[in-house]
């Protein structure tokens, strides 16, 4: 019997110093598919990463429903990848980093199949989950999977982007920027060492990949706020 219970809350986890968003979300917060999230909702996630945590699935979520309204596509394969994608954690600086949406297509696909669902629906799931990772690097080859992939880089951009930006950087103990060449004129990119300089190694060139018309409209957007900030912040430091 898979865990989750009828209205969908998760189980509190034990964990010192973080809220627990799942006192406030639940299976209802994923209508029109609450039925789906009651089921899932126990799996979407693991660990204590406030990055890739139930807000973060439910923005995606949304994203990825605003998505669909626009470009079509199966809403029940899509509504399972979403809540499914990061069902298993690895650390950004982990050397296993590549391997996590692999390692969650497999653990989704075992999900699905104890529901009871069709192989066929299954192995789409699984390959929108595959390909969703800017780290695999794998190109989507289905509607779902393009959708799944914009509306998660969509949460890695705009203003939630910085916020998510810092919290990493943060869990991984690096620094704000370079003090003496904070826009790395005369240095590499170090974006493990330094915060700010993930905005041009990769959170600025998100938006040129962008896979649906629907997806690069709204990158477009808060490709705009990510170039807004950083003006901002070079300016006050």
């Amino acid at each position: 019997m898979l865990a989750g219970g009828l209205d969908g809350r998760l189980a509190c986890q034990e964990s010192p110093g973080f809220f627990d968003v799942t006192d406030l979300l639940t299976a209802e917060a994923f209508a029109p598919h609450q039925a789906l999230a009651a089921q899932l909702l126990a799996h979407a996630t693991e660990g204590d990463d406030g990055s890739h945590d139930l807000a973060h699935i439910h923005r995606v979520f949304r994203n990825a429903m605003r998505i669909q309204a626009g470009e079509g596509g199966d809403p029940e394969v899509l509504a399972a990848a979403v809540l499914l994608h990061d069902c298993v954690a690895v650390e950004k600086n982990s050397p296993l980093r590549a391997q996590a949406s692999r390692l969650a297509a497999e653990k989704a696909s075992g999900i699905l199949a104890e529901l009871g669902w069709a192989e066929d629906r299954i192995a789409r799931v699984a390959h929108a989950v595959l390909t969703h990772s800017f780290s695999a690097n794998i190109p989507p080859e289905t509607l779902e999977a393009k959708i799944l992939q914009d509306a998660d880089r969509l949460d890695a951009i705009g203003m939630v982007g910085v916020a998510r930006c810092f919290y990493i950087a943060g869990r991984m103990g690096s620094g704000l920027y370079h003090p003496g060449d904070p826009g790395a004129e005369h240095r590499p990119l170090d974006d493990r060492r330094y915060a700010i300089d993930h905005f041009p190694a990769k959170l600025l060139k998100l938006s040129d990949g962008f896979q649906t018309a629907t997806g690069r409209v709204l990158a477009e957007e808060r490709h705009q706020r990510l170039e807004q900030f950083l003006t901002l912040f070079r300016d006050e430091i």
